[in-house]
Formats: structure tokens, C-alpha cells, sequence
């Protein structure tokens, strides 16, 4: 579906939300300069929406500040809308704004609820916009060329896979500390390593069993400071993800995102931003050079305009988002869960 702007050759972007990766909307304006962001909203009034402004004024931008986002969206109606939080609004903003036809570049997870998570989809099916989730570590260069040399056929049919995503504690704002405002440790922190398993696998999901606890975790009320999933996949894929507030507050990175694939013919693992592969092929395992040269928000805006591919679809963020309620819920319940049994 191809979408043609009439704006002088410009797209204009509003911007909701100070709580989620704002930073690759920024990337994406140096390298798209016919993007103009024209309004800005902190999308509650526990947030201060100032703080756009002010970044956006070093990318040579000059928005407008709203303290009410629909007020926004019904003035200047923008091309397309970033969503970044609050995370329990995630899923409703993002319905306002289709229902506007307004495509939608939203934080993950979409949506912090199935029920909310259904709406999505049936909005979105019903408008003519394009949707994508910030899961950009599908850009990350040691994620995507690990994914290339997968895709390629460097370890053949993938039959294992454990994904790791350990974070600094620190200091939390309040919202971390409710289930209804955080969404869980999960979908929040785990949301990047769910969705490597079917971009890296090709298999889609058919059963989850999880767990997760909230001790040790500093006070933070209902935040969840470790947490474990194994998923079943189609032909038999099994996958893991391991996630955690646990990384010392001295380590050299917030951040220890890790992967290991393993298939018929060999293993790729990528850590410590570096991709190692082993097979027939290679005199021991091989460091292989890592590079990306594409995206997340100018892939987005090159797919409403016609051209490529999209390395992640709407179709992507709703399946992840699904996964990583699912999981969550399996984790409440101590149960296994299975997919495809709710509307």
C-alpha cells in the first residue's frame, strides 16, 4: 500500500511521550532531514513534555507543546505519531491515532494487556496505516548480521535458541513499581529478546512456560527482578529468554544482550556487541565483522512511502507483544500456556 504526501515534499511527525527510546526518532531525523516534527505531547500531566522541545530544538525542530494529545493530533494531523508512554497508554494512543489515519511508531510492548492487544489489531486491520514496534535491536549490527548469516544458511535449519537480557536496577521512577503502569518485567525488559526468536528461527510460537519473582528487587513493589521463559515453537524449535535487573551497577554497559542459534550445521552466538560462528566451514569459531546500515524510523517512513521492506511489521510487533503477554501470564499462573486460544 503505497502512500503519497502532498506537504511540500515533507512528512510531518508528532511526538507522545518522554518514557520509552525517543533516541531513535532523533537517529532517524539526521538521516531523513525532509521529516518535520510538529508537535509534541508528554501524553499525561505527571510528565513533562518540555523535555521534547528542548530535544528536538538540537535537531534543528520547532514543535508545538500540548498538554492534551488528541487536541494535537486533531490540529495539526501529522503523517505519522511516535508513542513513547506512558506504557499502560501505549495501546490506546496508538488506537487513537489510526482511527485518525495516522500511521504509528510505537514503544514496545504495543500493548500491556491481550484485550488491549485485540483492539490493536482490529483497528489496525480496519484503517489504512502502517504500525511498527521500537524494537530496534533487530538493527543492532551484531543482531542483524547474526540474522544475515542465519538467514543464509551459515548454521542451516535452527533447531535451539537462548536469548539473554540483563539490565542495571538502579533507581526507578514510580510507574516501574505497579503492574498497571509498568505492564511487567517481561513484556518491558524481555520484549527485545521474544521477538529474536521468531526473526531468527522462522517458526512461529505455540507454547510458553515462564516464570518470574519479585524478591531482591529493592523495594520496587510489584516490579519482577528476574524472570525465565521457554517457549515450544513450530517443527519443534525450542527457545529461552533470560531476563533480569541483575547486571552490577559497576559494569562497563546498562545492558548485556546476548543470543545463541543453534542449527543443524553450526552455532552462532552474538555477546558483548560481537557475532561468533562455528560450523564446517570455519577453523574454530570465526568473529565476524558486524555491520547495519539501515534504520528503525527511516525503514518505517521508506515503507509508507512505497519502498523497501521493513526488517519488522505490524504483524511482527503483534505477535511479540502477544508472546510477551503470554508469558507473563504463564509466569502468574504457573502454568503452561498455549497460543491461539484467545480471540
Amino acid at each position: 500500500m503505497v502512500f503519497r504526501l502532498d506537504k511540500g515534499g515533507s512528512m510531518e511527525l508528532c511526538m507522545i511521550g518522554v518514557r520509552g527510546h525517543n533516541g531513535y526518532v532523533f537517529e532517524g531525523l539526521k538521516r531523513r532531514q525532509d521529516i518535520r516534527v510538529v508537535g509534541v505531547s508528554a501524553g499525561t500531566e505527571e510528565d513533562d513534555g518540555t523535555k521534547l522541545v528542548t530535544s528536538c530544538s538540537q535537531f534543528g525542530q520547532s514543535p508545538r507543546l500540548y498538554g492534551d494529545y488528541l487536541k494535537m493530533l486533531d490540529e495539526l494531523k501529522p503523517d505519522i505519531v511516535s508513542v513513547a508512554g506512558p506504557f499502560e497508554m501505549h495501546a490506546e494512543i496508538s488506537i487513537q491515532a489510526m482511527q485518525r489515519g495516522i500511521h504509528v511508531f510505537c514503544e514496545k510492548p504495543v500493548a500491556i494487556s491481550l484485550e488491549e492487544l485485540a483492539r490493536m489489531r482490529k483497528v489496525h486491520a480496519e484503517s489504512r496505516v502502517h504500525l511498527t514496534a521500537m524494537l530496534g535491536m533487530r538493527y543492532d549490527p551484531a543482531f542483524y548480521t547474526a540474522r544475515e548469516k542465519v538467514r543464509n544458511g551459515a548454521i542451516g535449519t535452527v533447531r535451539l535458541i537462548s536469548t539473554r537480557k540483563s539490565y542495571k536496577l538502579g533507581t526507578r521512577p514510580a510507574y516501574y513499581t505497579q503492574r498497571s503502569s509498568y505492564g511487567g518485567t517481561i513484556p518491558w525488559v524481555g520484549s527485545h529478546s521474544i521477538d529474536w526468536i521468531p526473526w531468527f528461527s522462522g517458526e512461529k510460537f505455540r507454547s510458553v512456560y515462564a516464570a518470574h519473582t519479585t524478591l531482591y528487587n529493592n523495594g520496587l513493589g510489584e516490579l519482577e527482578v528476574s524472570a525465565m521463559c521457554h517457549f515450544t515453537l513450530t517443527d519443534d524449535v525450542f527457545a529461552s529468554a533470560s531476563i533480569d535487573y541483575l547486571r552490577p551497577g559497576n559494569a562497563p554497559t546498562h545492558g548485556d544482550n546476548r543470543i545463541r542459534v543453534a542449527g543443524i550445521d553450526g552455532v552462532i552466538e552474538v555477546r558483548e556487541g560481537n557475532v561468533y560462528l562455528i560450523n564446517n566451514d570455519t577453523e574454530g569459531e570465526e568473529c565476524v565483522p558486524a555491520s547495519c546500515s539501515r534504520q528503525i524510523l527511516e525503514d518505517f517512513v521508506d515503507q509508507i512511502e512505497g519502498g523497501t521492506e521493513p526488517l519488522l511489521t505490524a504483524e511482527d510487533a503483534f505477535i511479540g507483544a502477544e508472546a510477551c503477554l503470554l508469558a507473563r501470564q504463564s509466569a502468574d499462573e504457573c502454568r503452561i500456556v498455549e497460543f491461539g486460544q484467545t480471540d
